[in-house]
């Protein structure tokens, strides 16, 4: 059985605070000039890694002399603005000598919600992993009230998976993996070794949806790749504690429990695009346009649009239909209703100057589009 992280060009890896600090006491940079070696050398092997990091209150409390963490949520969320400094600071210098540049981002729930400010994020993140960036990603533990708390950054791992379409998740922790009883309690638990994610009986091992307990956390971790697996993504729940633990993922070794996706990821982002999608609006293709989509799958350019019909935003989905008025594809559109409509019938090298500005080339990207 070959790890899932074998054949994954895009991973979202969440380290916990276990394995980022000395016991709660701030930061352990020898651990995470470990973590930074081993994104490098997945790097190193062509992959794009996101890196979603606790540890920022920890960090926070030892800066500011404080033994024991509050539990006022001012005073936690001041310990976060300063240990953020300080994880920031530590990643990067990490990172700079493998010859890696950093970039923070700090996420709350409401960013991922808004679909403008999603779409802000994931075209962020995009363009990060293209220059060859590493993204450390954390929640906004600075401005979150309890309402819209991603509640641990397990969750906020699936979501930035989701997000950015990742292949797969690895949410590294101090346990082994998943196994059927909490092993301290019960000597004869079984460790899984694979399973499909979204499986009601893991939920009922880990001591339900509802638990506050689980084994070890693990509850949180399991419901992370049933987000995960939304989008098509695996997820491996693994020992932090490993040697070399992503390296020897990515060279297919079997290490922690794999929670594979029923589907994969571009099959389940065009159910969801075939199926679960409102249409705002529609574009009217040429000849052309149509017969592309149709037959090759291409992206759809402004030039290929002799009509626009409806009011929509940016980020909604329209329909895309030939002459006769059939559908021909659905999708995402990159541009509003008004935007299209000044560069419909138009060049890629003609949007910046029809608007001032350039969002992206296609009206819709392929990727973003389902052909019907």
């Amino acid at each position: 059985m070959h790890s899932v992280i074998h054949a994954s060009d895009r991973i979202v890896v969440k380290v916990g605070s276990s394995l980022v600090t000395n016991d709660g006491r701030g930061l352990d940079l020898n651990a995470l000039a470990r973590w930074a070696e081993e994104v490098a050398e997945l790097k190193r092997r062509g992959k794009q890694v996101v890196l979603v990091s606790s540890g920022a209150i920890a960090e926070g409390c030892q800066r500011l002399g404080w033994t024991v963490r509050p539990k006022g949520v001012h005073e936690l969320q001041a310990a976060a603005a300063v240990g953020q400094m300080g994880l920031c600071q530590a990643y990067e210098s990490a990172f700079r000598s493998f010859g890696l540049r950093t970039a923070q981002i700090l996420l709350t729930h409401e960013d991922l919600a808004d679909r403008t400010r999603y779409l802000n994020a994931r075209s962020t993140l995009t363009s990060l992993l293209n220059l060859n960036v590493v993204p450390i990603i954390n929640e906004n533990d600075t401005v979150v009230t309890s309402e819209i708390r991603f509640g641990d950054n397990d969750t906020l791992g699936a979501l930035v998976t989701n997000l950015i379409e990742a292949d797969a998740l690895v949410i590294l922790t101090d346990q082994k993996g998943l196994y059927s009883a909490d092993p301290r309690k019960h000597p004869d638990a079984e460790f899984i070794h694979q399973a499909e994610a979204g499986d009601e009986r893991l939920e009922e091992m880990a001591g339900g949806a509802g638990s506050s307990v689980g084994t070890g956390g693990m509850i949180t971790k399991i419901l992370a790749a049933k987000r995960a697996a939304r989008s098509g993504a695996a997820t491996v729940i693994a020992s932090g504690r490993e040697p070399h633990v992503l390296s020897r993922l990515a060279d297919g070794e079997s290490i922690g429990t794999q929670l594979v996706a029923a589907t994969n990821r571009m099959a389940a982002r065009k159910q969801w695009l075939a199926d679960h999608l409102k249409l705002a609006g529609r574009l009217l293709l040429d000849d052309g346009a149509a017969l592309a989509i149709r037959e090759r799958g291409t992206s759809l350019l402004p030039v290929g649009v002799s009509a626009v019909e409806g009011d929509f935003l940016r980020g909604e989905a329209v329909a895309c239909v030939d002459a006769s008025g059939n559908e021909v594809a659905r999708g995402l559109v990159n541009y509003s209703s008004d935007e299209a409509r000044q560069i419909m019938r138009k060049s890629t090298r003609e949007i910046e100057a029809a608007l001032g500005y350039i969002v992206e080339p296609e009206l819709i990207h392929r990727d973003n589009m389902v052909a019907l």
